[in-house]
């Protein structure tokens, strides 16, 4: 059965006629009298009563009719899919992400991708980094977002820098102060989350390197649970600055300078796989990504 066949058998049965039907589909009038006598052929029964002036359809026609409209209906939004796909206003988009990123980061990189292109279904996976390039690397998403890790088969370009900040809640005596010395820092609780990122290694990494023991009085698993419980004043935290810009926009969290040590900062990256073609809705959000951050990315 071919798909001629159910074209010609759809529009005859519109216009009830094989010689009008043969002008709309621009096909001598032979032609589609043969296309149609091959259907019938091959489904084992006439489609068509042959009258003078014209045509209609049997019992077995009228019965046949809608199922050959959902194919041609089916195959139409097949190839419009596919045209979709193609200039990325639809399919689908795979995405994976570090936590930090895809809670803060990602909403409003979406915001805008989904707002040009409403017709593509986003799916987001959320890891450590080194979970989320070994989803690229095995085809479980197309992009990563998370720290940059160079791997031969991955295109690794940075995107942002994120830094850690000092916040206390707004009752702490640091709140007012906006600043600390080094030796002080050992007198407050510090809460920590997440103990297998990579936040967790760049903040010890920072006390260590200022000579300084922090009590350690809390371990969470989230920013978000470490956030409520500084707001409760039940000790200090570093967080990703990103993480904490509406807490301190709101007043219920302040950032406080740490008085002689540098600013602890990490590269934020977009991962892809090299040599395999970028296109549909994975354009689309490179072309985007490398817009508002000023980045080029390589297809």
């Amino acid at each position: 059965m071919e798909l001629a066949q159910l074209e010609a058998f759809i529009t005859a049965a519109d216009c009830g006629s094989f010689s009008r039907a043969a002008e709309l589909l621009n096909v001598a009038q032979p032609s589609l009298s043969n296309r149609i006598q091959a259907l019938e052929r091959e489904v084992g029964q006439p489609l068509f009563e042959r009258m003078g002036r014209g045509v209609k359809l049997t019992d077995a026609g009228r019965a046949f009719l809608p199922y050959a409209q959902r194919v041609m209906r089916t195959l139409n939004d097949g190839l419009m899919m596919l045209e979709g796909t193609r200039d990325g206003t639809a399919g689908r988009l795979l995405i994976g992400t570090a936590p930090a990123v895809g809670t803060y980061v990602l909403p409003r990189l979406l915001k805008v991708f989904c707002d040009t292109h409403p017709g593509v279904d986003v799916l987001v996976r959320t890891g450590h980094s080194d979970e989320i390039l070994q989803l690229v690397l095995d085809d479980d998403v197309q992009v990563g977002l998370g720290r940059p890790i160079n791997h031969p088969d991955v295109r690794t370009v940075v995107l942002y820098r994120d830094e850690l900040v000092l916040v206390v809640s707004a009752q702490h005596r640091y709140a007012k102060k906006g600043s600390v010395r080094v030796e002080d820092l050992a007198e407050d609780s510090l809460i920590l989350f997440d103990r297998d990122s990579g936040y967790y290694g760049m903040i010890m990494g920072l006390f260590r390197d200022l000579g300084v023991v922090p009590h350690q009085q809390m371990q969470l698993d989230s920013i978000e649970a470490t956030k409520k419980m500084v707001e409760a004043n039940l000790g200090i935290a570093l967080l990703p600055e990103v993480s904490v810009e509406r807490e301190i926009r709101l007043g219920t969290l302040h950032k406080v300078h740490i008085e002689s040590a540098e600013p602890v900062q990490r590269d934020i990256a977009v991962m892809y796989r090299r040599n395999k073609p970028q296109s549909g809705p994975m354009a689309g959000f490179l072309d985007l990504l490398g817009e508002i951050y000023g980045v080029r990315l390589p297809r």
